[in-house]
């Protein structure tokens, strides 16, 4: 079956679909992973995006429940190049085109997808409409047009979770090995942020020593204070911070009280709570060989990311240390307020793209709780 993608741009690929027929619009973009393709799909920072995989060949290796990272399928739409006819792997339990059936997620093949990322990089992410179900290339460019754009959109409270619950291994996930030995020292109560968090972040924090309880994105300060955390975590999501305003005060009143760690879109929304500023990448950091540079140690991680916003670096209150760069751009990818005992980074940790380069951000999370318990960490006192 024919499948079409018409960009608000005028730019249109045809291809042939799989996944469920339909039609999705959203902001397209663009992966360059080489493996995990169902991560990426289960990840909600995805949510209201038609992404594009940049790898010659999707689909290989099949899918399974336990390499979701949220409940189902996030993205509006997937692109890929080729499509692989046979899953091979001993954990797949469905292929990628029943999977994205199943969840009715439109998809779109056998089109030159590098001629798309290189579009996409002269342009900029634009806004898309992929369909299997009309042929009306002006009808669907026009429908790109008048999308509504990222910015316009509370996505983090669609992917949040509607009431606080605490956070245990789940049963079908024991399999899988730790990947940190345990934390030394008493067990600490952390409260964690859902602005759109993948599973995997809940896991490391509980192996870092953490009993975790989540929260929706628009729970308020107050009520977190009464769960008497001695860590907040803030996670990743989609979108514009700037659009979550009830998550910028929420933690505008926890900033200083309790030492904080907050990653990708949880490093956006801290950067905007003590003050600073934010602006949009003309086509994002989305892949998992993007290089950065912890300037405290001189030390080049290869982290994952995936993120349209970055943290405006001179925008940070003086005694905000900038602790991390990028080094293909060099923008801002972390940040330290020794002060407040915040701790906020723009890539993704709990993410392993062959290496573990970052995994030691969450024992320095637990080190950094570990002293404001013991009093050698100042923080304001709860009132």
């Amino acid at each position: 079956m024919e499948a079409i993608l018409a960009l608000e741009d005028g730019r249109v690929f045809h291809g042939r679909a799989f996944g469920a027929v339909g039609e999705r619009s959203g902001e397209v973009v663009f992966n360059t992973s080489m493996t995990g393709y169902q991560e990426i799909l289960s990840d909600p920072s995805y949510c209201g995006q038609i992404v594009v995989m940049t790898a010659p060949e999707i689909g290989n290796v099949g899918t399974n429940a336990d390499d979701l990272e949220s409940g189902a399928p996030q993205v509006e739409g997937f692109v890929v190049r080729e499509l692989s006819p046979a899953a091979s792997n001993w954990r797949s339990t469905q292929g990628l085109h029943e999977h994205l059936r199943e969840h009715r997620i439109p998809g779109l093949c056998e089109i030159d997808t590098r001629a798309l990322t290189r579009h996409l990089r002269t342009r900029g992410v634009l806004g898309g409409v992929i369909s299997s179900e009309s042929r009306d290339v002006e009808r669907l460019v026009r429908m790109a047009r008048e999308a509504p754009g990222i910015s316009s959109l509370d996505l983090v409270r669609k992917v949040s979770c509607r009431e606080p619950f605490v956070w245990d291994v789940p049963r079908d996930a024991r399999w899988a090995e730790p990947a940190m030995a345990p934390a030394p020292g008493p067990r600490l109560r952390c409260v964690a942020y859902d602005f759109g968090a993948k599973r995997n972040i809940f896991r490391l924090l509980h192996e870092s020593g953490f009993d975790v309880t989540v929260v929706p994105a628009d729970h308020a300060a107050n009520d977190t204070l009464a769960l008497k955390p001695e860590a907040i975590f803030l996670s990743n999501g989609p979108g514009d911070p700037a659009t979550a305003t009830y998550a910028i005060e929420a933690v505008r009143g926890l900033v200083g009280r309790v030492p904080m760690f907050g990653i990708c879109l949880g490093h956006q929304i801290a950067a905007l709570a003590i003050g600073a500023a934010t602006f949009k990448l003309k086509f994002g950091h989305r892949g998992a060989n993007h290089p950065v540079q912890d300037l405290r140690s001189g030390r080049v991680a290869v982290t994952s990311q995936n993120h349209g916003y970055a943290v405006t670096t001179s925008s940070l209150p003086v005694g905000t240390a900038v602790t991390h760069v990028n080094l293909n751009d060099g923008t801002c990818e972390g940040f330290f307020d020794e002060a407040n005992a915040l701790l906020a980074v723009q890539y993704h940790p709990e993410s392993s793209p062959g290496p573990h380069d970052a995994l030691s951000l969450f024992g320095e999370f637990r080190a950094l709780a570990g002293r404001a318990r013991s009093g050698s960490v100042a923080a304001r006192e709860v009132r």
